[in-house]
């Protein structure tokens, strides 16, 4: 009776140790990392800021902020938050995007255009990053509005988020696709 407990233990646990590893490998780069202070009648209390973007190159991607009191617990739960955050991105065969696409967040505005093969990544800042993370290899990325490097990198998850396939549309429309 005991051996027979054994064996349904074992089987219980085999699961866990697979989805472990099935876990798909997610790429994280630090965007930037800031002091900040918060003003007491105590004084003044340091912590840090992260942002983190985190993608696996293949069509997911995310932003996380957090703050800490060091480094890297910011780094660490900036890192939970971006996996919180993933969406996911249609990519072309040329790894580009399908289509034309803007992207709002505060006062930035994103512009993305599809891109040749061969061309690379032609983008500046955190949009650059967020576009290599997702793993789009071929777009023009132009940035406008504010500078600011948390605001850019939403705004790019956001145009991101807005892209579409001729599949989806079709379905939208109930049009057969021939």
């Amino acid at each position: 009776m005991n051996t027979d407990l054994k064996q349904v233990n074992k089987l219980k646990k085999a699961p866990r140790r697979t989805e472990r590893n099935r876990q798909v490998q997610l790429v994280e780069r630090l965007i930037k990392i800031s002091r900040v202070s918060k003003v007491t009648k105590g004084g003044k209390k340091l912590s840090f800021r992260a942002i983190v973007v985190i993608g696996d190159e293949k069509g997911q991607v995310g932003v996380g902020v957090a703050k800490a009191d060091d480094v890297v617990n910011a780094f660490k739960k900036a890192k939970t938050d971006g996996i919180k955050n993933l969406i996911k991105v249609p990519i072309t065969k040329s790894l580009s995007i399908p289509h034309t696409v803007h992207g709002n967040f505060g006062a930035c505005k994103i512009i993305m255009r599809p891109s040749i093969e061969g061309s690379g990544v032609i983008a500046g800042g955190a949009v650059r990053t967020v576009l290599e993370v997702a793993g789009i290899k071929n777009v023009i990325a132009k940035q406008l509005g504010s500078n600011n490097l948390l605001n850019n990198a939403r705004a790019a998850v956001c145009a991101l988020d807005n892209l579409t396939t001729k599949s989806q549309v079709f379905k939208k429309r109930d049009i057969n696709s021939n």
